[in-house]
């Protein structure tokens, strides 16, 4: 055999390998075949996921969750997961679905898909003594406020507001520290803070503000889930469309959020 032909024959037994090798089924295909949806959702994040007392996990995101599998028409098992984690398990295809306060930042886009509309927003706000009589962002002007060390907005709010920052490498720490009248407020995450003034030692305090640098959540899938994103896609539009938003916040005791109200408004006439 020539020298072209065998470089013929290892190019075309190449093409039959390459054609022969197992490939994954489609992903909404799996759910329905398997009969249950698989889901990463917070266990740690009053009231978006949390454990009750019996250790199931419940709140705002995994009813958002149980409605996915109502749509599909499987069972749900929902899996905790961690913000360091819910993108590998995904990839990995070892969740199906991840729902779990996830910006869906330019950075995330690159490993994972997201599903559009976002379903939800988060943004930065104030944990403060009703004491304090809080009202606009710039009264923290010359006071001092409790920040997690590294938090992206930590040089934005000392430039618009100029308080006086003390930082802390996790909320253990600093929740403390605004007890023990060490900060006049701290300032972090507004959806960390909503579950915190739902703890019953937390009534003297309040979230007075209204929150800056919002980001969209988003429903997270694997690359390439073409088809069980143009159904979460549908049905999140349903969701902004009939209020369920809204109704999911009365329910968990969450104040009125301003991207849910805007996103009702915009989809209720389509």
């Amino acid at each position: 055999m020539t020298k072209r032909g065998r470089l013929v024959g290892l190019l075309l037994a190449g093409v039959v390998l390459l054609g022969s090798a197992p490939t994954r089924a489609d992903g909404l295909d799996e759910i329905q075949a398997r009969g249950k949806l698989i889901v990463g959702t917070k266990a740690d994040y009053r009231p978006f996921g949390f454990r009750e007392a019996s250790g199931a996990i419940v709140g705002f995101e995994p009813d958002l969750a149980a409605d996915v599998a109502r749509k599909l028409g499987v069972k749900l098992e929902l899996t905790p997961v961690v913000t360091a984690d819910r993108i590998r398990l995904l990839t990995e295809h070892k969740l199906d679905l991840v729902i779990a306060t996830m910006n869906a930042t330019d950075e995330r886009r690159q490993l994972i898909d997201f599903v559009e509309p976002s379903y939800y927003a988060s943004g930065v706000n104030v944990l403060a003594p009703k004491s304090l009589h809080l009202h606009v962002w710039q009264e923290l002007h010359g006071k001092p406020v409790c920040m997690i060390d590294g938090s992206f907005y930590i040089s934005e709010i000392r430039e618009r507001y100029d308080p006086v920052v003390q930082t802390f490498n996790n909320t253990s720490t600093m929740y403390p520290a605004l007890r023990g009248q060490k900060c006049a407020a701290v300032v972090y995450d507004d959806t960390a803070i909503i579950g915190q003034l739902q703890i019953p030692d937390w009534q003297d305090f309040e979230m007075p503000l209204r929150s800056i640098l919002v980001q969209p959540w988003g429903m997270g899938v694997a690359k390439g889930e073409t088809r069980l994103e143009a159904v979460l896609s549908d049905l999140v539009r349903e969701w902004h469309r009939s209020g369920r938003i809204q109704e999911l916040e009365k329910h968990w005791n969450i104040p009125s959020s301003a991207f849910a109200d805007e996103m009702h408004r915009k989809y209720l006439g389509e």
